[in-house]
């Protein structure tokens, strides 16, 4: 039987950015450096393969400091943690090696500088979410006002609506954050802003590949893991940006192939903690069931690089 053909719209860019990347290598240069076990607070990068692989190599991932059952080795998490995390390390005597993404710490420094400059802070991001957690624990507690919608900021009420300021997760939707701020704007006129936007290069471009080819495409495959903000927002941006759908799945035996019914253009995209050789595993699939043209779309080239830490390269 003849394959029914079908044509590919890779998304470019897509999968790790560099504060992806450079999580990873911290944890492997510190297995490297200090031998197994090194411990990881919370998963390294929100994707189940990557977290496994570390395991082989001798990463054990843990919550809470308290479950390190020594002095060993710990890494933070590209998220980003709340203050009290290191200083509990240092309390404990743990070497600690911060993998926060240096766009994320960018956002502490941030919220530090207008809470000095006695701006009550409003986070824009998702409740729950490790970066959201670690941001807020930046500052003592009640000087940050978390909100998720343009309703919650309809709702915001201050005694002193001059002395405000806000910031951003990194991993939003552009476009509904661009609504959110917009709603600020307008009841806070003096509130304070970041100088560049919050949301991160890589969350941007990622956005930007899907919205370019997301009219052309009958379904969206974005590769990711449930729990990734960033994934999950490229789903989102696929359908309001005119793909009949879209779907997040962690790996191609994911895929429900009843989705593929009479579809003969699919966008491939990653989020930005979803390594290739995911990307290419689906690609391996759906060759193997269609007759496959491929066309990557760029609508940028990443150059961005973040160094290693001292403590490792020294």
């Amino acid at each position: 039987m003849p394959k029914r053909p079908l044509t590919i719209l890779l998304a470019s860019p897509r999968g790790f950015c560099a504060g992806v990347d450079r999580a990873i290598q911290i944890v492997q240069r510190a297995l490297e450096r200090f031998g197994a076990p090194v411990y990881v607070r919370h998963e390294i990068v929100h994707n189940r393969h990557v977290v496994e692989e570390l395991e082989r190599q001798g990463a054990v991932f843990v919550e809470e400091l308290d479950e390190i059952p020594g002095q060993y080795p710990v890494v933070f998490s590209a998220h980003g943690v709340p203050k009290s995390v290191p200083a509990d390390a240092e309390a404990r005597k743990l070497l600690y090696l911060d993998a926060t993404c240096p766009l994320v710490s960018k956002v502490h420094r941030e919220a530090e500088v207008h809470y000095n400059a006695g701006h009550h802070l409003i986070l824009i991001g998702h409740a729950g979410h490790p970066e959201v957690i670690g941001t807020i624990g930046q500052l003592p507690p009640g000087a940050v006002t978390l909100i998720e919608t343009i309703n919650d900021a309809e709702k915001l009420s201050f005694k002193d609506p001059t002395r405000l300021a806000y910031i951003t997760q990194t991993t939003l939707s552009i476009d509904d954050t661009v609504g959110i701020i917009e709603v600020l704007r307008r009841r806070f006129p003096a509130i304070h802003g970041p100088r560049k936007e919050d949301i991160c290069y890589a969350t941007t471009n990622r956005q930007s590949a899907v919205k370019s080819i997301a009219e052309r495409c009958e379904l969206m495959l974005v590769i990711g893991a449930p729990n990734s903000s960033n994934s999950r927002r490229l789903v989102e941006v696929a359908k309001s940006c005119g793909c009949p759908a879209a779907y997040l799945v962690q790996k191609a035996e994911e895929i429900d192939w009843d989705w593929l019914e009479g579809v003969e253009t699919v966008g491939i995209t990653a989020g930005a903690s979803a390594p290739e050789l995911l990307v290419q595993q689906v690609i391996d699939e759906l060759k193997e069931r269609f007759d496959v043209t491929i066309e990557e779309t760029s609508v940028t080239v990443e150059t961005t690089h973040f160094k290693l830490p001292r403590a490792l390269t020294a």
